[in-house]
């Protein structure tokens, strides 16, 4: 239960800033020097959690139980008073004497607790205690370079076995052929199938390459919608009006005649073969079907005349190379003294790679001492000897309680996610705020340490990254299946999360459906029931929300919440946990009459995160009431002026806004000085420039912007994006003129116009350009333009004749990516890759339509 208590005690330490902010003071009646005493206590207890974590006693976890309960217990205690207190509109003294008494009563009986707690954890540490069954102390390195997404894939001892796929797959032979990977779970069916399907005979073999992840649990219709409205052959606004058949009838056409690849990815059963199969055209011209599968059972009657290629563990050397690879990113190891017992190590793997994968990457984050390697290998053995049927999740566990306590939390909440989920990173940054998992490290906001967690556990290789950002940063990750069972059993050992702290609501899906409040998956009918209601003092019973088994398993505390109503335009009541930090609200952009009653979004007083989407809402000056808002979203509504008498309060966590209308007052600008993000596309009001944002990082304007010359861009923009603005190329000189520390450009046809002539000087530190669907045709530029660029990306740019040869002697140029641009534009791109090559620079990559090319002829289909 320590990583629980922890996790409690972090959320805890938030939840006392948050009544302690100078906004809230004016409101709130609590005895100032008591609050801070107990934060003293909670900030005390955190630390004796992290420095003792990797040394608890049966003593210090029935002791971290008690803390769980009892931190718990604070922040109800907490959310109690503030909620009735913001209710109250009374302005009698007495009352306020009260109210601050039971109030202060409530606080001291929590201090006694934790005071008692804290004075058994000082008699345990006391006490003597044998160290030599412990770990050392890891040192997590800091600063480091994340990998390339090329790193990722590192394969030891499958080479030849990979030459024999690829060789399966581009052999000469008409007829169309499925070839099965067999083998158990983290062996490394995936990264062999990845690399085939990366492979450049693959790349340039077949018309159409497409990767589909099955898994136990899968939806037909879920795999096929989903690739078709990313390959933008279906509008997703007309998700519903589809049924299979139609999809089906979509994706077999656009497979019809051409030559392609398909990999079924963790195929489970044949029904799952028979139910994909009828979608895939048998074109006689070399299509073949790649399918990875743990089943025998599966593979055998797939494969052409019952083959299939087999994985097998490896070898002692083999097991070897691969733990150099990932513990010190080298073929050998560097440390002579710590070969013997690596080797060691690397045996009691068994051979299994994500098992070595997962040890390396605990090996690489440590000291290089013969101790802490001593005392892995002693684990690894007995987990192995061990003679059960979970030696691997046992191995694999070793990483997991040989990790920070900080980052036990995060790690374990993996969970939530359905098994092969892809997660957006950004989402699961705000899933781990909304939780109160983090606390701000060195000054950094919890944005900041929330992706030095993230890249640490990647790192680890305990989250798999499956994108990256153009600037080399975590985009879109997972979580293994076998780790993600180790992840559900530390997480129900330890309770961690007992009442839901984040919530999604979906506005414009009928009552009927019955979803899940919490996480919007299908519920049964007979999980709803009536329940006891409360805000302030009133009680009342209600519907509750409905709520999914996974949902009511996780969460133990359901019925100890309290609800603040609100309702959207239709009468329909939604009821959400007063606790709440992440609130996203969903609905349909084209059913504008759903409206939600924000009057109460006040109560939601420790809210961090609010996604309203395109909502439209009746109003939004309660985030003026909201001093811990750290992000707002609301595509369809109006960023609020200061309602006039309100009290002054600043928003000084506040660093995302995402709005249609934008009111820049000189209110507003006072109140929100550490905004880092904005963007809107529709009105720009009020009586100050953007420039007084004087820490304003990215500016993203759209549809219904002024002139140009009407925006005085603070100088502090490193980012910018223009969205169907259609400014004319002139205005571009306004841009590169006023904005000398811009780094990323994009143009989604925001501007107009066939020809563009830069000016030099002017885009001295621009990194990345990126257009799409403008209307350009000649581009007069040159490499003295733009010194600086890594990275050029051209998206439909169908009128563009070509790139400027010279753009290719630009220094810093690493990459051209061209997707679906006219021939021309292909081939002056192919043009510049050779001029380059015959110039020396190896370095320059071209990729068309997501193929890597070379400087021969193009003859791709666009």
């Amino acid at each position: 239960m320590a990583v629980a208590a922890y996790a409690s005690l972090v959320s805890l330490t938030d939840v006392i800033d948050s009544v302690q902010l100078p906004g809230r003071r004016h409101r709130l009646h609590l005895d100032k020097e008591q609050i801070q005493s107990l934060h003293q206590k909670v900030l005390f207890l955190q630390h004796f959690l992290e420095l003792h974590s990797q040394r608890i006693s049966p003593e210090l976890e029935d002791l971290a139980r008690q803390l769980a309960v009892v931190a718990d217990e604070a922040d109800d205690i907490i959310d109690f008073h503030v909620v009735n207190q913001l209710l109250e509109k009374s302005q009698d003294k007495t009352h306020h004497m009260a109210t601050l008494s039971s109030f202060r009563q409530d606080i001291d009986k929590i201090i006694s607790k934790i005071d008692s707690i804290m004075k058994k954890l000082m008699m345990v540490q006391e006490e003597r205690v044998d160290i030599q069954e412990q770990p050392p102390t890891i040192s997590a390195s800091e600063g480091s370079a994340a990998p390339s997404p090329s790193d990722r894939n590192t394969m030891v001892g499958s080479d030849e076995l990979l030459l024999q796929i690829v060789d399966a797959l581009t052999r000469d032979e008409s007829d169309r052929r499925i070839l099965p990977i067999v083998g158990m779970g983290g062996i490394g069916k995936t990264t062999l199938a990845q690399n085939a399907f990366k492979h450049r005979l693959i790349v340039y073999r077949f018309d159409i390459c497409i990767w589909f992840t099955i898994s136990q649990q899968y939806s037909v219709r879920e795999v096929l919608l989903k690739y078709l409205i990313n390959a933008k052959k279906i509008e997703a606004s007309a998700v519903d009006e589809l049924d299979l058949a139609e999809l089906g009838d979509c994706f077999y056409k656009l497979l019809f005649g051409k030559r392609y690849l398909i990999v079924l990815d963790d195929l489970w059963s044949i029904k799952a073969w028979e139910d994909f199969k009828i979608f895939f055209p048998v074109n006689s011209n070399g299509s073949r079907i790649l399918v990875t599968t743990r089943l025998l059972d599966v593979a055998r009657p797939l494969g052409f005349h019952s083959r299939y290629f087999t994985m097998t563990f490896l070898d002692n050397d083999k097991s070897w190379d691969l733990l150099c690879e990932k513990a010190f990113a080298r073929k050998s190891c560097p440390y002579p003294e710590l070969e013997e017992i690596g080797r060691n190590i690397a045996r009691y793997c068994c051979g299994l790679p994500l098992a070595i994968v997962v040890i390396g990457g605990l090996l690489a984050k440590s000291n290089h001492t013969r101790e802490y390697w001593e005392f892995v290998e002693k684990n690894v053995t007995s987990f192995v000897n061990s003679g059960d049927d979970d030696h691997c999740l046992k191995i694999l566990s070793l990483s997991y309680h040989s990790l920070p306590i900080y980052l036990k939390p995060c790690f374990l909440y993996m969970r939530v996610f359905p098994e092969d989920d892809r997660i957006e990173a950004s989402k699961l940054i705000k899933l781990w705020i909304g939780e109160g998992f983090l606390k701000p490290i060195g000054g950094k906001s919890l944005k900041e340490a929330a992706k030095e967690y993230l890249k640490d556990l990647a790192d680890r290789n305990l989250i798999l990254i499956h994108k990256w950002t153009r600037g080399g940063k975590i985009k879109a990750c997972g979580i293994h299946d076998i780790l993600r069972e180790l992840c559900f059993r530390e997480s129900k050992r330890e309770n961690l999360i007992r009442v839901p702290k984040t919530q999604k609501i979906h506005v414009s899906v009928p009552i009927s459906d019955y979803t899940c409040f919490l996480c919007g998956d299908s519920v049964e009918i007979n999980t709803i029931h009536l329940q006891e209601v409360c805000v302030g003092s009133q009680s009342t019973k209600v519907v509750s929300p409905s709520v999914c088994e996974a949902c009511s398993n996780m969460y133990q505390n359901l019925n100890k919440l309290r609800w603040v109503s609100i309702h959207d335009q239709s009468d329909v009541r939604y009821l959400l946990n007063t606790k709440l930090r992440y609130l996203d609200v969903e609905g349909f952009e084209l059913i504008s009459e759903s409206v939600i009653v924000a009057n109460k979004f006040f109560l939601l007083w420790n809210l961090q995160i609010l996604d309203l989407n395109s909502m439209e809402t009746t109003s939004l000056s309660d985030v003026w009431e909201m001093p811990k808002l750290r992000h707002l979203c609301n595509y369809a509504g109006s960023f609020p002026d200061p309602v006039e008498g309100q009290d002054f309060t600043i928003l000084q966590n506040l660093s995302t806004i995402w709005m249609k209308d934008f009111c820049c007052s000189e209110e507003v600008v006072k109140r929100i000085p550490n905004l880092k993000k904005l963007a809107f596309s529709g009105c720009l009001s009020g009586d100050c420039s953007l420039a007084q944002l004087n820490k304003l990082e990215s500016l993203l304007l759209g549809y219904d912007i002024p002139d140009l010359e009407d925006i005085c861009f603070p100088t502090s923009l490193t980012k910018l994006s223009f969205l169907f603005c259609k400014f004319p190329w002139e205005k571009m000189t306004i841009i590169g003129s006023s904005l000398p520390n811009l780094e990323v450009l994009k143009l989604h046809s925001g501007f107009k116009g066939i020809e563009w002539s830069p000016i030099e000087g002017e885009f001295l530190r621009l990194k990345v350009l990126d257009t799409t669907g403008v209307e350009l045709k000649y581009w007069e530029a040159e490499d003295i333009h733009f010194p600086n660029l890594h990275g050029l990306y051209l998206h439909h740019m169908t009128y563009l004749k070509e790139i400027p040869l010279s753009i290719g002697d630009i220094n810093t140029l690493q990459s051209i990516y061209l997707n679906k641009c006219n021939v021309s534009t292909v081939n002056s791109a192919v043009e510049i890759l050779k001029d380059q090559k015959e110039k020396g620079n190896e370095g320059l990559q071209v990729y068309v339509n997501e193929k890597e090319v070379n400087e021969e002829p193009v003859y791709y289909r666009l």
